[in-house]
């Protein structure tokens, strides 16, 4: 029996009405069905969008080194999931690159300029935090990341280093932007700054807030610590103590601490339940 893609979340299954992954053949009805095309982001950020043009709503956004896979094409624009988070929607072709290099090493710090050589103070693109890089020579200091530059060794992490605790990575957005789809130092909204936290931490970082209330296991409001995630409907941030959280919030307008207690008050003001309260590490 073949099933209606309404029992999937459209918003992380790469299906249309008129076309659909391969791999969901049996399981969603489409008029076509098509292989995926590997790609990857080749830009320092790309934003996923809504519609195939550069101003519809920005749902998510992919950082250097990350994997799209692409379905369709349209008007310099392709439409795909992220291999990351598995968000779907429409990214520039131009942010993107057919040619796949496996990562050795991702990004530690919130923004690390890529030097046009290991000795120039020329800045020739500057990746954010948790982009994928393949490092490869060593010299004065600083690795050369292909496709992008020079970056500096103490700016990035092999892949099995991670920060221990998600409450000291998301502290460090503290005044970033509020940016709707946002995840990075130029801009960054709740879901994306809980996400690249977790990530920074070695953990799963799903995109949306229902997705992230269901992370790690529940905890009681008086067991909270440091590095937990408190989730509402709409909202999500991470504790710094039993008291203080540190959220993108569009009320503040940036990355914020605030006290738990006048958080809460607020999102239920405007219609969202209680939060739920999850603990992610050990």
């Amino acid at each position: 029996m073949t099933h209606t893609a309404a029992a999937f979340d459209p918003r992380t299954t790469l299906a249309r009405p008129d076309l659909a992954e391969q791999a969901l053949e049996g399981l969603v009805r489409a008029e076509v069905y098509r292989e995926v095309t590997a790609m990857q982001c080749v830009t320092p950020v790309a934003s996923i969008r809504i519609r195939p043009d550069s101003v519809s709503e920005q749902t998510d956004q992919l950082v250097f080194g990350e994997g799209f896979d692409v379905l369709d094409r349209r008007a310099g624009q392709v439409w795909g999931r992220a291999r990351r988070d598995g968000v779907v929607g429409w990214v520039a072709s131009e942010s993107l690159a057919a040619t796949v290099t496996p990562p050795t090493h991702r990004v530690s710090v919130l923004s690390a300029p890529a030097h046009a050589s290991a000795t120039s103070a020329n800045v020739v693109m500057t990746l954010t935090l948790n982009a994928l890089v393949s490092a490869g020579d060593l010299e004065n200091g600083r690795a050369f990341v292909g496709g992008a530059g020079w970056v500096d060794v103490e700016h990035l992490a092999a892949l099995d280093q991670f920060d221990a605790d998600p409450g000291e990575t998301a502290e460090r957005f503290v005044g970033v932007p509020f940016q709707a789809g946002g995840r990075t130092a130029l801009g960054t909204n709740c879901t994306g700054l809980v996400q690249q936290a977790l990530y920074a931490c070695g953990l799963g970082g799903p995109r949306f807030c229902d997705e992230q209330s269901a992370l790690g296991r529940g905890i009681r409001s008086e067991s909270v610590r440091r590095g937990d995630l408190v989730v509402w409907n709409d909202h999500t941030g991470v504790m710094l103590d039993a008291e203080r959280v540190v959220h993108a919030s569009s009320h503040h307008g940036a990355v914020a601490v605030e006290a738990l207690g006048e958080a809460d008050e607020r999102e239920r003001a405007g219609g969202s339940e209680a939060p739920v309260f999850r603990r992610v590490t050990l």
